[in-house]
């Protein structure tokens, strides 16, 4: 009789302990509870005033609202994104500090540099997906063309004689150029800038002829006539330049490229706060006005699952690869 009442007692004491949370969901659940309790640094692995930046602030003041805890943007740029990404990757897996991710630095940066001081694959996780931004090629006015025809045209007529700006060596600016003379057969002459500004100035300028710029970039130049754009390497017409054709319709549709923005957390963030961060992100971006004004700053707005965002990276990133391989770019 006593033994029995004892495994009866034993087997109460099991099924009550199996209801408990494990000591690790319950550190999730109170690193979730009440999160962010602090303010959140969304670090911007670019420098102020980069293409990444407006957006980067825009989403932090959108998380601010919807949190109520203040996200503040530090940039913290170099290293083509890889400085402040790896700061991020070693930090402490909190919630607390997060990088407001560029694509190329995952999609580019492996296949050119020999340490990026971070492994991508395993040392951070994906948050969320805010959008992407394709590259648009412009001219400075001073030249001929007027289409992407045209002007494929003039490159091949004068070889070698135009230069074209760029943000510097595995920039998308740099790639995108370069995607443009492999399939044309074309060649050019670069001129790297640490600055996406620079590259600009250089261009309004007239001591480079063109730019694959991003188009949030360089809409108001092209909007003001400063600069000429010929056609955006995207699938779809961009909402800042509609009546820009894009390259597809140019009859070039291998020649895309861009970028994307999306957050990412150190590996080790707890899947709550992970969770919490996706939905609340994903919100924000689908209420109308913010979307109409990340729309109207060149952004394609993609929001869903942080598992997207693995998806992009093993999309591009071998497509990236073998043009960096076939260019045998390295930059370190």
């Amino acid at each position: 009789m006593i033994r029995t009442t004892l495994m009866s007692a034993a087997l109460s004491m099991a099924c009550l302990m199996s209801t408990l949370p494990s000591p690790a969901s319950a550190a999730a659940a109170t690193a979730a509870d009440g999160y962010p309790l602090r303010p959140v640094r969304l670090v911007n692995p670019f420098p102020p005033g980069g293409s990444s930046d407006p957006f980067a602030r825009v989403l932090a003041d959108a998380l601010g609202r919807a949190l109520g805890q203040n996200f503040i943007v530090d940039n913290r740029g170099g290293g083509n994104g890889n400085i402040g990404t790896a700061l991020v990757a070693k930090s402490q897996p909190d919630g607390y500090t997060l990088v407001f991710a560029s694509g190329t630095t995952f999609t580019v940066n492996p296949s050119v540099y020999k340490s990026l001081g971070f492994d991508p694959a395993n040392d951070l996780v994906p948050v969320a997906m805010m959008g992407s931004v394709p590259n648009v090629l412009v001219v400075h006015p001073s030249l001929p063309a007027r289409t992407l025809a045209e002007f494929t045209q003039y490159v091949k007529s004068r070889n070698g004689e135009l230069n074209y700006a760029s943000a510097g060596n595995g920039s998308s600016m740099h790639l995108a150029a370069e995607l443009f003379q492999s399939m044309t057969g074309t060649k050019m002459q670069h001129v790297p800038f640490v600055s996406p500004g620079q590259a600009t100035q250089d261009t309004l300028a007239n001591r480079t002829q063109l730019i694959f710029h991003l188009v949030a970039a360089v809409a108001p130049q092209v909007q003001a006539g400063s600069l000429r754009a010929l056609a955006v390497l995207a699938p779809v017409r961009s909402p800042v330049m509609p009546e820009v054709p894009t390259t597809r319709e140019a009859g070039m549709p291998g020649l895309e490229a861009g970028t994307w923005y999306a957050v990412m957390a150190p590996r080790g963030t707890p899947a709550a706060v992970i969770n919490r961060l996706n939905q609340t992100i994903n919100r924000a971006l689908d209420e109308p006005a913010l979307r109409k004004r990340v729309s109207e700053m060149g952004l394609t707005v993609e929001t869903g699952a942080p598992q997207a965002i693995s998806a992009r990276i093993a999309r591009d990133a071998p497509r990236w690869a073998e043009l960096t391989r076939a260019l045998g770019l390295r930059l370190d």
